[in-house]
């Protein structure tokens, strides 16, 4: 059996594309090529390792049971190659995020990282939390710094620092009439929220939208800072982390509602249980593990 390097790059990469066209463009190889290296792949396997459906190859049970080991490989060739550098630490870290933790933690968190590490070889995506654990599970991503809760049996999840979540509004709205604010007064007000699949969206939903019986959600939005817009222009309240809404306080364009609820949450570090962790990604999670806010 001569399996190469090529064949399970070309897996891998099908594996997270679910098409042979789409695997092709990101290979930057032609259809037939691409299409030949997975057939011979197989031939030598002795195995079907996708279920075609609807156009699509979704991977079946031997797929899944190779993915780890081919991600393992490609990984530890890439260690290999880099063996000789000058540096202590090669290869690229490919970091998911949620917006909040992606748009105001992580920018600071990788430039202390490359500062300490002399390491600068990061690929980020910035996504909603349930997105980020897909793209983990498909190995297209190594590590995922979260606001939302991932539960799921291919995936390791583990507290990572602590964020205290704010209600905000215009400040000239009503409400800031009262010195304490109860559930009651919130129901009927006008919301603006995070998608679903948004951890924000997740821990107001169970922290105060469920106790509401007359929510209002005005607007679903995908960004923090059109939130922000809307929220400071009097279009609505919103709950979202206080880091996210820090200079829009500062500058009293908002202002946060006197309430009564624990409003503090966990975000979270995820990666793949199946995960070859090279000596740069267990570099990269200790040093995400021992880091703290720096404000």
């Amino acid at each position: 059996m001569n399996i190469t390097l090529k064949q399970l790059h070309v897996f891998i990469t099908i594996a997270q594309e679910k098409t042979l066209t789409a695997a092709a463009e990101k290979l930057f190889l032609s259809k037939p090529a691409v299409s030949m290296a997975l057939a011979e792949l197989e031939k030598q396997l002795g195995h079907k390792l996708f279920e075609r459906k609807n156009n699509r190859l979704l991977m079946n049970e031997m797929g899944s049971a190779l993915l780890p080991l081919a991600d393992e490989q490609i990984e530890r060739s890439q260690a290999i190659t880099s063996l000789f550098d000058n540096h202590n630490f090669q290869g690229q870290i490919r970091i998911g995020s949620s917006n909040t933790v992606g748009n105001h933690l992580l920018p600071i968190l990788l430039a202390q990282f490359r500062s300490n590490k002399d390491h600068h070889d990061q690929y980020m995506c910035i996504d909603n939390s349930t997105s980020i654990g897909e793209k983990l599970k498909d190995y297209e991503l190594d590590i995922a710094l979260v606001e939302g809760l991932l539960v799921d049996k291919q995936l390791h999840t583990e507290t990572w620092i602590k964020d205290e979540m704010v209600i905000v509004a215009n400040p000239e709205h009503p409400l800031l009439k009262k010195q304490k604010i109860t559930l009651e007064d919130l129901n009927k007000q006008s919301w603006i929220l995070r998608e679903k699949g948004s951890g924000t969206r997740d821990f107001f939903i169970h922290h105060i939208g469920q106790y509401l019986n007359e929510l209002d959600i005005t607007f679903e939005l995908s960004t923090t800072e059109a939130i922000i817009n809307c929220s400071a222009a009097g279009l609505g309240l919103s709950c979202m982390s206080r880091t996210a809404a820090r200079h829009a306080l500062q500058d009293k364009r908002l202002v946060t509602l006197p309430i009564e609820i624990d409003m503090s949450r966990d975000l979270y570090l995820v990666w793949h249980k199946d995960k070859y962790q090279s000596p740069i990604l267990k570099e990269f999670i200790i040093y995400c593990q021992q880091w703290s806010l720096p404000f």
